[in-house]
């Protein structure tokens, strides 16, 4: 299997000194004490506690640190891309990926809406895995940077995985200070005479990361295999590298010049204990995104395995990660003392991408569920509002004729700057840190540059939970992936589950 063969890294090795015939022992010595100190000082002491100066830039290796490899910890990163629900699959692929391999999952922030995009699988037209890497590496810091961090595992409720040991996960900040050897913490820097050797560190901490630097050895193995060529699976059966059912067509082939076919591997054999990237300290891989395709996975097809009941275990819990108390606590509240009846819930994406084509089929949808229900007797009907069109551009559509029609509808919908949401992301950014699920190592690296963060956006998450607890009904737009997720919310009871 020669695509998975890891290239032969770079190892740094240490010179030896110069043997002299007629040694001078008070001063070979002396020099042997200072040259010790200075080894100490700025290699093996422990990089938390390295202090925050422009002389720490300078002495900082493109390897990933001593103290990280001293651990003998083995990590795993991915680049996670897209929206927020596609960010969230990709999380619970990687869950499982980190289960598989027996790695610890390095938990990374929600991005951007968009910021960082994979591209088509279906149309073999995507971005190259180190290349978004990079780019998610870039959000980080810009998120950093603007105060608006948020890991994902602070939206999504992960504490049940964590304590029964499915998953090890380190947050991604605590990462960085333990594996480069500096703080994430240092975007934030406003000092003019240090910003340059900060954003060559960041930089630097980045590429090593994505696999785009020589590394010394163990350190990082790069996956660059992704949906046009491969598929992973898992105990599935199939022979090893066998070719998968679906291919480019002929005519694509053509235009695009591709020589290349997909082929399906099992992860474990490939990737796990016993294979040669087993050693690697990080295994780096790109888009974990993967959604059926013409009888096909894009990319993982991983499923549960009879031969694997701990795996089986997982698997299970990963199909429903609810959001944290704190959400699910506003959606409550909205629900009971703003709402204070039965409701149904209408989630209506009418602006981006396809979905702005066809705002016809969406309130077709709405319409014939309310018409149901008011035949039913049930007046007025109370409706909570879940869309991307602003308030502004309601009145000229079937959301202004429902607004208006107070005797038969009564209509709710929440907005980012509603008390109900600003408090629930007030609790939340007191709780982060308490969902980092291991201590944080950022008050041991030198001064705090990012001390006042902006409360989180939480509303779309809000507005999710909210519609879990429509005991009237729900409707989403079609192909959505939010009201996908919404309908598994509401499958697993989250608006009862959680107090």
């Amino acid at each position: 299997m020669n695509n998975f063969k890891p290239s032969t890294p770079t190892k740094t090795l240490n010179k030896k000194q110069p043997q002299y015939k007629f040694p001078f022992i008070p001063i070979s010595v002396v020099v042997l004490i200072v040259s010790f100190l200075f080894f100490y000082y700025y290699f093996l002491r422990p990089s938390s506690f390295l202090p925050v100066t422009s002389k720490t830039f300078k002495s900082q290796s493109l390897q990933c640190s001593n103290q990280a490899l001293a651990i003998g910890e083995r990590f795993l990163w991915y680049a996670p891309n897209s929206g927020f629900s596609n960010q969230l699959s990709e999380f619970k692929n990687a869950i499982l990926v980190a289960g598989i391999l027996n790695r610890t999952l390095i938990v990374p922030p929600v991005l951007d809406h968009h910021a960082v995009a994979l591209g088509s699988c279906p149309k073999f037209r995507v971005v190259e895995p180190q290349e978004i890497r990079i780019s998610v590496w870039d959000n980080v810091v810009e998120l950093m940077r603007g105060g608006r961090y948020i890991s994902i595992a602070e939206i999504i409720d992960i504490s049940s995985l964590v304590s029964s040991s499915l998953v090890r996960v380190i947050d991604l900040r605590d990462f960085v200070s333990i594996w480069c050897g500096s703080s994430l913490d240092l975007a934030c820097c406003t000092d003019s005479k240090m910003q340059s050797s900060v954003s060559s560190l960041l930089k630097r901490c980045g590429s090593l990361l994505a696999g785009a630097l020589d590394s010394a050895d163990k350190c990082v193995y790069a996956v660059n295999e992704d949906c046009r060529t491969t598929v992973w699976t898992y105990h599935s059966g199939d022979k090893d590298g066998m070719l998968d059912s679906f291919q480019a067509d002929e005519k694509l082939k053509m235009k695009k010049n591709i020589t290349y076919v997909r082929r399906r591997w099992d992860i474990y054999k490939t990737l796990g204990p016993g294979s040669e990237v087993e050693s690697s300290s990080l295994l780096s891989f790109g888009s974990l995104f993967t959604a059926p395709y013409k009888n096909s996975q894009l990319y993982i097809d991983i499923h549960e395995s009879p031969q694997d009941k701990r795996f089986r275990s997982l698997t299970e819990k990963v199909k429903y990660l609810p959001f944290v108390p704190e959400i699910m606590g506003a959606a409550k509240e909205f629900a009971n003392v703003t709402i204070k009846a039965p409701f149904f819930c209408a989630q209506l994406r009418l602006l981006d991408g396809q979905f702005k084509n066809h705002w016809k089929a969406t309130f077709h949808a709405l319409k014939q569920k309310l018409e149901a229900l008011r035949q039913k007797g049930l007046l007025p009907i109370n409706i909570f509002i879940m869309t991307d069109l602003p308030g502004d551009r309601w009145s000229d559509t079937y959301l202004g004729d429902l607004v208006s029609d107070s005797h038969n509808y009564r209509v709710y919908f929440l907005a980012e700057d509603d008390g109900l949401v600003k408090a629930a992301a007030k609790k939340l950014k007191a709780a982060g840190y308490g969902q980092r699920f291991l201590p944080s190592s950022d008050d041991k690296v030198g001064k705090k540059y990012c001390s006042n963060q902006e409360l989180p956006d939480i509303l779309l998450y809000v507005e999710q939970a909210i519609c879990s607890c429509a005991s009237l009904g729900f409707v989403g737009t079609a192909g959505s992936t939010i009201a996908e997720n919404i309908q598994l919310l509401r499958k697993y009871g989250s608006c009862s589950g959680q107090s």
